[in-house]
């Protein structure tokens, strides 16, 4: 076996696209984190129903979302055995795995002190599973202490894209789209971020429901419809595009049910291939409106997520920042599936050293705190 570095943590990431899990394998002992391996495992698709169904209230949840969180740990060690084959690793020469879970509510309540969020998964099985300590719950401590949980990805944002003389903002773009606005190193203002609105989650559902394809392949079918202005509008109409951060938002607010009900809403019926380039032009343009609001003096926007590998949206995007450089993680040698994975894999070693995780200009927590439960092997 060849020689393995000491500070090799797993990262694991399954988002609100709900398509899978996606892992890397990285080493943290250089000056860059290095990844050794990744690997995608894909959510069956008995799994990815249920999951779709618990983002809404509905009978026997306790059992439901037991047995759900009881598929992802498998799902989960799949996608590990993957990774230690591919790099020739020993389970031994791993410290932990950060597993992020998958969202199925997320109501931080900032101002009420109701707030909570609830990633599912089994992490203990996933630690009997692998034989590896797992982290796992890295949002509820960030809330307990008066922030929003979310985004936690902006502090690995700025180690891999910060640069000294660029302002520079990094787009997530999964199944809900986030920024991580990151100011020029010598500027000495911290970064912030915050979730902009839906992603992919839209997108995906609608082709799926009327293409049946799990997503837009390239945005071909967007492109090809026409962007309806009187949707738009009140798709924008939503509140949460207008509150100022810190803020996140999912599923619970931008699901199938709340893009029905706009539609309803209209005098007329739209082309299901102009809802989809609609949705699209909704993604895009609460990114770029965040960007202009927010990071005025960025050149450069940075995608990351699945959303990058729609070329209609990234279009879009330059046509609604023609002052900014759009490019992708790709540019800078860092794979656009990977960028959050390698994010629970910093988290996850942050916590092991009782390290914080959170920027409080981010989240809006009360102060930098320590996330995640370790559950050992």
């Amino acid at each position: 076996m060849p020689t393995v570095p000491s500070d090799c943590y797993i990262g694991l990431m399954s988002g609100t696209s709900m398509d899978g899990a996606d892992g890397v394998l990285v080493d943290f002992s250089g000056a860059h984190p290095a990844v050794l391996a990744a690997a995608h495992a894909p959510f069956p698709p008995a799994l990815r129903e249920a999951f779709g169904a618990l983002q809404q209230p509905g009978e026997d949840e306790i059992h439901r979302e037991a047995v759900a969180a009881n598929g992802l740990a498998r799902v989960y060690a799949e996608c590990v055995a993957e990774l230690l084959r591919l790099a020739d690793v020993a389970p031994g020469h791993v410290t932990a795995i950060g597993a992020h879970g998958q969202t199925i509510r997320h109501r931080p309540g900032l101002y009420d002190g109701t707030g909570y969020t609830r990633q599912t998964q089994h992490p203990a099985l996933l630690a009997e599973l692998t034989d590896i300590d797992v982290v796992a719950d890295f949002r509820s401590r960030d809330i307990a202490a008066g922030g929003q949980g979310a985004p936690l990805v902006p502090a690995v944002h700025a180690a891999l894209f910060g640069a000294r003389d660029e302002t520079r903002v990094v787009c997530n773009i999964g199944g809900i789209s986030n920024i991580s606005i990151l100011p020029a190193a010598h500027s000495g203002r911290p970064v912030t971020g915050f979730d902009c609105g839906p992603g992919n989650a839209l997108l995906d559902h609608w082709v799926q429901r009327h293409r049946g394809q799990p997503f837009d392949d390239r945005g071909a079918w967007g492109a090809s419809g026409n962007v309806a202005a009187d949707l738009l509008a009140r798709l924008l109409a939503e509140p949460y595009f207008r509150a100022p951060p810190p803020k996140s938002t999912g599923r619970d607010l931008f699901h199938p049910a709340w893009l029905q009900e706009v539609l309803n809403s209209l005098p007329r019926q739209i082309a299901a291939a102009d809802v989809q380039a609609t949705l699209a032009m909704l993604t895009a343009t609460a990114i770029a409106q965040d960007v202009q609001m927010h990071a005025g003096s960025a050149q450069r926007l940075i995608v990351c997520g699945g959303g990058a590998c729609n070329d209609y949206l990234m279009a879009t995007l330059g046509r609604l920042l023609p002052g900014i450089t759009v490019q992708t993680t790709e540019d800078f040698g860092v794979p656009v599936s990977q960028v959050e994975a390698i994010a629970f894999a910093w988290l996850a070693r942050q916590c092991v050293r009782r390290a914080p995780g959170n920027v409080p200009t981010v989240t809006g927590a009360a102060g930098p705190r320590v996330l995640g439960a370790i559950y050992p092997r």
